[in-house]
């Protein structure tokens, strides 16, 4: 399969038959990840899930890391705000946590962290990372939810550490947004931390996760899922290209489309960029032709309420937070030569870098494109209103790509009305649709399908306040972006 990075078969030599295993607990689980893994802490757990503060570390916790290098109680709630807004917990889970480093990491950043529950239902699921978060990032959105139906959960890092605060002088950093005078240094743009590692590390962590279910266990997982959100959802697509043989199916939240031919963050982010100062001048006006570049770009449509004199802004939220901080992150890892805010980052013409770096900015583009070749299942579910990962760059390209493959495994793509990338945001703009209840009933959607063979209702439209359907009104895309 084209893209193939690494060569499964051995991992799966780790998880053949173990003869005369009798250990079990932490004393198993320890010995099973051998010299896979290093500095591994495992307790016994009286509730794997986050109503228990000790399953989620503190923030900076990790001695020898500058502040926000680590930042698991934040990082939990970036996916989806805290139980029982979204995820109600009923029950206590207890089981055993493991945590640790991946041994052939010479940094000493890739993470992870397995949670076994005592009461198993024979089944794990594998969750990537959003953003550069840590592998806590899921506790809110995905492991309360799993754990308690009574699955073996396991995540990671993407093999990286989050950021540390820099300044100006640092040929690496990024500063928070264009009016802001606090830089950032992500780690994943140092030089041992190509994007690449991305998949790599999903695929190892499903490997390591599989070797210590087997041994804590006494029996191999009878299916394996995986799961994630934004940059964990390019995980999930990445994984069911490069090693479908690991996983029984995938739901990918909103997950990033990366394709050195377009669309690509490189080419979009730019748009907005240029046009989002011009629209604030013009008092917010939706008919200015600052908004009209924007939407034209790929992006839904603003939405504005009045605070007082001011006036708030869902794409305010996202210059502030997310679009230049992002343009940069991505423009320092994979067009280096680029002088970031000299020849600024609004001014980028992607294809023009082409040309100027001789083809290379489209050559490490290339390394992690998501193909859309899966060898698994798949659902993708993603939001009409995301401004980061617009629906029409993203998602539906992403669909077309699967979709232009002769033979593929199901695929579908459930667009979520008014659903933003960023769950938080629907506490401040009513107007907006939470994604999470969605992704979790796609995920139990592709269970019944894997496990008893239940066909998954087709791609389709979810409208406000309703779900995924079995007799769905609109079938294929929402006909709007934005409906009041």
């Amino acid at each position: 399969m084209r893209g193939r990075l690494y060569c499964i078969g051995v991992m799966l030599t780790m998880l053949l038959p173990i003869v005369g295993q009798a250990e079990t607990g932490c004393q198993a689980i320890v010995k099973a990840l051998g010299n896979t893994a290093t500095d591994v802490v495992c307790f016994d757990s009286t509730d794997l899930t986050t109503n228990n503060p000790s399953t989620t570390p503190a923030n900076n916790s990790l001695a020898g890391w500058p502040p926000l290098a680590f930042t698991p109680v934040t990082d939990r709630g970036v996916i989806s705000p805290a139980p029982p807004n979204q995820t109600t917990i009923t029950k206590v889970v207890p089981g055993i946590q493991v945590e640790g480093y991946f041994a052939d990491d010479l940094t000493h950043e890739a993470r992870f962290v397995l949670r076994f529950p005592n009461d198993w239902n024979g089944k794990l699921v594998m969750a990537g990372a959003s953003g550069t978060r840590s592998e806590y990032n899921g506790d809110f959105a995905w492991s309360d939810y799993v754990l308690q139906k009574g699955y073996a959960y396991a995540s990671q890092n993407k093999g990286v550490l989050n950021l540390r605060l820099s300044d100006a002088t640092d040929p690496l950093g990024c500063r928070l947004n264009p009016s802001s005078t606090t830089f950032v240094h992500f780690y994943d743009n140092d030089p041992a931390k190509p994007f690449t590692v991305w998949t790599q590390y999903i695929l190892e962590a499903t490997v390591l996760a599989k070797k210590a279910v087997q041994h804590h266990y006494g029996k191999q997982a009878k299916y394996t899922y995986v799961v994630g959100t934004s940059n964990g959802g390019y995980q999930v697509r990445r994984a069911l290209e490069t090693a479908p043989e690991l996983y029984d199916g995938g739901v990918d939240w909103e997950g990033t489309f990366v394709d050195p031919r377009g669309p690509n963050i490189l080419i979009d982010l730019p748009a907005v960029l240029a046009n989002f100062p011009a629209y604030v001048a013009s008092g917010y006006d939706p008919n200015s032709q600052a908004a009209k570049n924007i939407e034209a770009a790929g992006y839904p449509p603003d939405i504005t309420i009045p605070v007082g004199s001011a006036t708030a802004s869902m794409w305010g939220n996202y210059n502030a937070s997310f679009w230049e901080v992002t343009m940069c992150q991505w423009q320092k890892r994979l067009d280096p030569t680029y002088d970031t805010y000299v020849a600024g980052l609004a001014n980028y013409n992607y294809f023009q870098r082409v040309f100027a770096t001789h083809g290379q900015v489209f050559k490490n583009l290339a390394q992690i494109a998501t193909t859309g070749e899966i060898g698994k299942p798949l659902i993708t579910v993603a939001g009409t209103m995301d401004a980061l990962l617009p629906l029409d760059r993203d998602a539906r390209q992403y669909e077309e790509r699967v979709l232009e493959q002769k033979h593929h495994p199901a695929y579908r793509l459930y667009e979520v009305q008014n659903g933003n990338h960023i769950d938080a945001y629907a506490a401040q703009f009513p107007q907006l649709e939470t994604i999470q209840p969605h992704a979790l009933q796609a995920f139990d959607l592709m269970v019944n399908h894997v496990e008893n063979d239940m066909p998954l209702p087709e791609s389709q439209c979810v409208p406000r306040g309703g779900t995924i359907s079995t007799t769905p009104a609109v079938v294929g895309h929402c006909t709007s972006l934005f409906v009041p």
